[in-house]
């Protein structure tokens, strides 16, 4: 007797429907797992196997063969047990095969029958909707996450006694809790925002940030220490929009797929801040086994903020190509997966190891191939691929009187961002973008209007000050001042305010 069960193979943010077939006989007394599994999938017949007799089952006394179609796609994680146990039970007659036939399966299974928590639920429901399932079984706790795709029943089960109820169509009045992952989840980031009316001065670097949210631009803060670039930074997701409907989705399920626990769609843009000791697969992806999100992927539709950029080192260069494309494609040995990574990157830099050079009033203690080696950790193609840079001077007067009037709260400036990025949406409708930095070069320069005076533009390009990509970079930048201006064509003004955006304080004083 065969009997199929189903769950999700999960490869990045993508999801494919996985048959789970089990049969009886043809050898030894004996289980054996095929199509493709990874060691913890492997080891899951003897997980399987307690806790099947734990919850008084029987388990079969022959051969059994259990099958992942399939069978050329790897396949990886411990969510693979409720269906491999109710396939090897079904060969046994304690599940109905008309009700397991359209039922998709995921949790881990304990020893003594619990069901555990399992990360990518989210994901794998959008997969299995997607491929047309109506119902799913998932461990106690996380129907509320589940139930956020629309489109699929979900049921929760804390035992494999209640997952064999389940699959039979029996009801299960109070499910038993599931028993906690067997990695802990992932801890997420508080809810508080910081405002901008806690900012004291910086007018110029608010001005430089309200441009970056207006437009989705990359931004490059560099100014000694203690001058507020953290603080700055930290303030941009309070003046960024909400995430549209389908935004959401995307930014909860690569979250459940990093193990986030989730009570509701993630509807803020999210805000990334990894410590410069990260490992490059912490920051891009990856992992030996089941490939998981990187830091670049958690900020998603959302803010990349790395402090004291040039202890990051090479580990920049990693950054080349989802500032370029939104996607970074992460690839070992058995398997490929591609998560998304459209976000804004922030960095934050000191001029030198002591933070001193160049500033007025302090005397640095670096000479001056030790302040070059230092700088030239960053990159010139990242640099390149920045928009904004804006250099942070120190406030030399006492707080308290720096400003009379109270700073403009984050809300007021979220007001004119929402206008600008209106008027983006409505000019770009009939194009895959929505906001001008992500606008392509040559749809930029052939579709729509260019100023009729562009000395300024060629002749940064003809000195060496700007480069091509620069060009297109500066031009994104006109538009938004232009939004933010409440007008529909970019002027000189604006492309001067563009390029010294673009080219930095420094640069504009050379």
């Amino acid at each position: 007797m065969i009997l199929s069960a189903w769950s999700v193979a999960l490869q990045g943010i993508s999801g494919h429907p996985v048959e789970v077939e089990a049969a009886e006989g043809g050898g030894l007394p004996r289980t054996q797992i095929v199509g493709l599994p990874d060691k913890a999938l492997n080891e899951a017949k003897e997980r399987v196997k307690a806790a099947v007799r734990a919850c008084e089952y029987t388990w079969p006394d022959q051969l059994v063969t259990i099958n992942l179609s399939p069978a050329g796609l790897p396949k990886a994680g411990t969510h693979y047990d409720l269906a491999i146990a109710v396939a090897a039970l079904g060969t046994q007659g304690y599940i109905s095969h008309s009700k397991a036939g359209r039922t998709v399966l995921l949790g881990e299974l304990a020893l003594d029958g619990r069901v555990r928590r399992v990360r990518g639920i989210l994901p794998a429901m959008l997969a299995a909707v997607k491929a047309g399932f109506d119902r799913a079984i998932v461990p106690t706790g996380q129907q509320e996450e589940a139930s956020l795709v629309p489109g699929i029943t979900v049921e929760g089960a804390g035992t494999l006694t209640e997952v064999v109820k389940l699959v039979n169509g029996l009801t299960v009045d109070n499910p038993t809790e599931a028993a906690p992952p067997s990695e802990p989840p992932a801890v997420g980031r508080p809810a508080f925002v910081p405002d901008l009316a806690d900012v004291v001065g910086h007018a110029d670097g608010k001005f430089a940030l309200e441009v970056a949210a207006a437009g989705r631009h990359h931004l490059f803060l560099h100014g000694p220490p203690g001058v507020g670039k953290t603080m700055l930074a930290a303030r941009l997701p309070s003046i960024l929009p909400d995430l549209d409907s389908d935004e959401s989705v995307e930014v909860s399920a690569l979250h459940s797929l990093a193990g986030h626990e989730l009570t509701g769609l993630i509807t803020r843009p999210p805000f990334a801040d990894p410590h410069h000791s990260t490992t490059q697969v912490a920051l891009v992806g990856g992992g030996s086994g089941e490939l998981k999100p990187g830091a670049i992927s958690l900020a998603h539709r959302g803010v990349l903020f790395l402090d004291e950029c040039p202890d990051f080192g090479n580990k920049l260069d990693a950054l080349r190509t989802p500032l370029e494309n939104g996607w970074i494609n992460v690839s070992r040995a058995r398997m490929t997966a591609r998560f998304p990574a459209r976000f804004q990157l922030v960095l934050a830099a000191n001029p030198c190891p002591c933070g001193k050079h160049g500033v007025q009033g302090m005397d640095c203690s670096c000479d001056s191939l030790k302040v070059r080696r230092y700088q030239e950790r960053i990159s010139g193609p990242i640099l390149d691929r920045i928009d904004i840079k804006h250099q942070m001077a120190g406030i030399n007067r006492v707080l308290l009187d720096v400003e009379n009037v109270a700073p403009e709260p984050s809300a007021e400036v979220l007001s004119r961002v929402l206008e600008a990025r209106e008027r983006q949406r409505h000019r770009l409708r009939r194009t895959p973008w929505i906001t001008n930095g992500e606008v392509a070069g040559p749809y930029l320069r052939k579709h729509l209007p260019l100023p009729e005076d562009l000395g300024v533009l060629n002749s940064a390009l003809q000195r060496g000050a700007i480069s091509a990509r620069g060009v297109d970079k500066v031009l994104r930048l006109a538009w938004t001042l232009t939004d933010l201006a409440g007008a529909d064509e970019i002027t000189a003004r604006e492309l001067r305010a563009a390029l010294q955006l673009r080219q930095g304080e420094q640069e504009r004083a050379a």
